[in-house]
């Protein structure tokens, strides 16, 4: 494990620290990059490189699970993504006091206290270019802004085939990102219960029988696998304010194909998965969880496709493997449009919390540069 420890900080020093906040706008930032790349074998992936330090395989689960987090298939993604081990022993694991929506609400806070306006339930028809520039914003609801600049954290599919649809360059760029395997989906039920299980921890994963057959079946398989590994996010052992006093509120997700890969009718077959996961939850970590049920929600592939406007439902963007990571993913700044920036999961380096906080360090050092 020590040795697999050095590895990881080794990881985290060379590929966050000190690249996850650098933008890789030429082929140049790669080859500077490579040599210490080839010396951290970044071409072996998660699983492989856990396992030629670790022999028992189930702790091989438990330090090569963490690339699913951003997407990535353990057994395909490059090994670099070992690091968020280290990530997580360096800084810890946090949680705001009322939830992700206070960090978002605290954030709002200091961008209007900075003189900026966020215009919430406006959806973008399209951005409106002349040349090689975006000179406006065109909402749905008819109203329009000119803009100097724009960061765009909408799916990157979506930003170049529909809100860039009359440019013929980034058309280009949204067919080539249509041919890039994206990460898989999640499907995810909300709920609440008139009981607080402090039996719980705040996270628990719960590996299911199998580990890399069912790996494989969620990246390449037209089809829904008969079980399931879960991630059970239990907040109000934290914070008892995320629900009436004596209730809590959860959320319990499953990794499962996106839509090109299976072409699953999740109208249908979304029911019929929360009911099994619900029926392992009460079997196995919450006893008596139907008679609790108060509230619940779930949200399918089919949610991050026609809510987010994720291509093919995915909920990471493009899939972490190496050749489609760093210079390989789609650029901080657009190569076409002077003016297009890009941030979130789409872009270097990635998806999860630490990854597009990266992108936007990296996109906004950019802007900064360019608008002086």
């Amino acid at each position: 494990y020590r040795r697999f420890l050095a590895y990881s900080r080794a990881v985290f020093a060379e590929g966050y620290l000190k690249l996850g906040t650098v933008p890789f706008l030429s082929f140049r930032d790669m080859l500077r990059a490579a040599p210490q790349l080839a010396k951290l074998q970044a071409w072996r992936s998660v699983y492989s490189k856990v396992a030629s330090y670790i022999e028992d395989e189930h702790l091989r689960q438990a330090f090569s699970f963490h690339s699913l987090l951003v997407g990535g298939n353990p057994f395909a993604t490059s090994s670099i993504y070992t690091l968020i081990h280290a990530l997580e022993r360096e800084w810890g694991v946090w949680f705001p006091r009322g939830g992700t929506g206070a960090l978002v609400q605290g954030m709002v806070k200091l961008f209007e206290d900075l003189g900026g306006e966020v215009e919430l339930n406006a959806s973008i028809a399209r951005l409106e270019t002349q040349e090689n520039r975006i000179t406006a914003v065109h909402l749905k609801d008819g109203r329009v802004f000119p803009t100097r600049a724009v960061a765009s954290n909408a799916d990157v599919v979506h930003t170049y085939r529909e809100l860039l649809s009359q440019h013929p360059a980034s058309q280009a760029q949204g067919r080539s990102l249509q041919n890039k395997r994206m990460s898989n989906s999640l499907f995810v039920i909300y709920f609440g219960l008139n009981h607080h299980h402090d039996q719980l921890a705040h996270h628990t994963v719960c590996f299911g029988p199998r580990y890399r057959e069912l790996i494989d079946e969620i990246f390449n398989k037209d089809g829904l696998a008969e079980d399931f590994s879960l991630y059970l996010h239990a907040p109000c052992v934290t914070d008892p304010s995320l629900a009436p006093e004596g209730c809590g509120s959860y959320y319990v997700l499953a990794p499962v194909p996106h839509l090109g890969t299976a072409d699953i009718d999740w109208s249908v077959e979304g029911p019929r998965l929360r009911d099994r996961i619900f029926d392992y939850l009460e079997q196995h970590y919450m006893p008596g969880l139907r008679s609790q049920l108060v509230t619940h929600r779930i949200f399918t592939p089919f949610d991050f496709r026609d809510e987010l406007n994720a291509y093919q439902g995915s909920a990471f963007s493009v899939e972490p493997i190496l050749t489609q990571s760093a210079w390989f993913r789609p650029h901080n700044r657009d190569k076409n449009i002077d003016n297009l920036y890009l941030v979130g999961a789409g872009t270097h380096p990635g998806a999860g919390i630490p990854g597009v906080i990266g992108s936007a360090k990296a996109t906004a050092g950019l802007m900064l540069e360019d608008l002086a």
